[in-house]
């Protein structure tokens, strides 16, 4: 197999979660150029990747689901109907998150089970899902999306800045346990992301101006920054990397 062809995803399937905007609809899109169909799972609206992906000719199953009040055995049902529908599955993107910001201090307990559950809580049992189906088939690659708070403490954000933490944690677990099944497990941890979740950030003059100044790249990143590492992450390429936390941040963690 040439260097190139072993970024080849013709005949994969793919989970991604959070699809319908940022990352997530970045990353599906660069998925499916890739040459995989996709499962998107989305909260409220996907349409605009489904047609990012369709028109690439490729197959999109899209799977409308609150991760705030998933349970396990959805989880499991949902890896099934994705068996069901495309097939197959071979690579699992964890995006989906969200961020609750205040002080500790003020941190009510409906926003720290909030950010817990869905940022780690339906990762963990997502992965567990299809974890468990890919160590029956021996193969697959799981994706997580870790954070520059899993390395820093960040401000105002103590539940996600816990969860983000885990999340690079759990992804040695699994590294640990599945690494011999044949699946890869690693992460993703995206520096300032022009996303939804940033918003109020790049709105704060003095707060986007103090981050900019602290990237070397000088920029906001952009969910197409992501397309490569996450390509290279769930192709063959990739086959002898377990446990890492790749760093996508203009340079961030280097200042």
């Amino acid at each position: 197999m040439s260097i190139l062809n072993s970024f080849d995803l013709t005949g994969k399937a793919a989970l991604v979660t959070g699809v319908g905007q940022g990352l997530g609809h970045g990353m599906a899109v660069a998925l499916a150029e890739a040459g995989a169909d996709i499962a998107g799972l989305y909260l409220d609206d996907c349409s605009a990747t489904e047609t990012a992906v369709t028109r690439l000719n490729r197959r999109f199953y899209p799977i409308q689901c609150d991760l705030e009040t998933a349970v396990a055995a959805g989880f499991q049902r949902i890896v099934a109907d994705i068996q069901t529908e495309l097939g197959r599955l071979d690579i699992l993107v964890n995006n989906a998150g969200i961020i609750r910001r205040a002080p500790a201090v003020d941190f009510s307990e409906a926003d720290w089970s909030a950010v817990i559950q869905i940022n780690l809580n339906a990762l963990f049992f997502l992965s567990q899902a299809a974890g468990r189906l890919m160590v029956a088939q021996g193969s697959g690659k799981i994706i997580n999306i870790a954070s520059m708070l899993s390395f820093q403490g960040g401000i105002l954000v103590p539940a996600y800045t816990a969860a983000k933490s885990a999340v690079a944690g759990l992804t040695k677990a699994l590294a640990n346990e599945w690494a011999a099944a044949g699946l890869n497990v690693n992460a993703i941890a995206p520096g300032y992301m022009a996303t939804a979740n940033t918003a109020p950030l790049r709105a704060d003059k003095k707060r986007n101006q103090a981050i900019l100044e602290r990237i070397p790249a000088g920029r906001w990143g952009q969910p197409e920054d992501l397309g490569g590492v996450t390509v290279f992450l769930a192709s063959a390429a990739s086959d002898y990397l377990n446990g890492a936390i790749i760093p996508v941040d203009g340079g961030w963690l280097s200042r």
